[in-house]
């Protein structure tokens, strides 16, 4: 395996870091579309970023097991948390789903 399939430890952490300063309230992540001229993002490029950090984590997940597996590295803690997040992430974005597919139904189901 090679050393650009690996996750860096310092960028887990850095986003770790911002994570936990987001869930604070410190760090806003909605941007005034006034102050910058940015537009909101649509719920696909929302949906998209979702599936894609989720797909990300998987990815991570599988080569720390990988190189735990292989003998590269002995953190089996790091990857049993990578494990757990990716599992974890996953999880939630089929909870979201099914709701979406349920709210779906349910506007379908509306007389005109």
């Amino acid at each position: 395996m090679s050393n650009s399939t690996l996750v860096n430890p310092q960028s887990m952490m850095d986003t770790l870091s911002i994570h936990t300063e987001m869930a604070k309230g410190a760090i806003k992540i909605t941007p005034n579309p006034k102050d910058h001229g940015v537009q909101p993002a649509s719920f696909t490029e929302l949906m998209e970023t979702k599936v894609a950090a989720i797909n990300f984590d998987q990815n991570a997940s599988s080569a720390l097991m990988r190189a735990v597996d292989s003998g590269e590295s002995d953190d089996l803690v790091g990857a049993m948390v990578a494990s757990q997040k990716a599992s974890l992430s996953f999880s939630t974005m089929i909870q979201i789903r099914n709701r979406l597919v349920q709210a779906f139904d349910e506007v379908m189901k509306m007389p005109l």
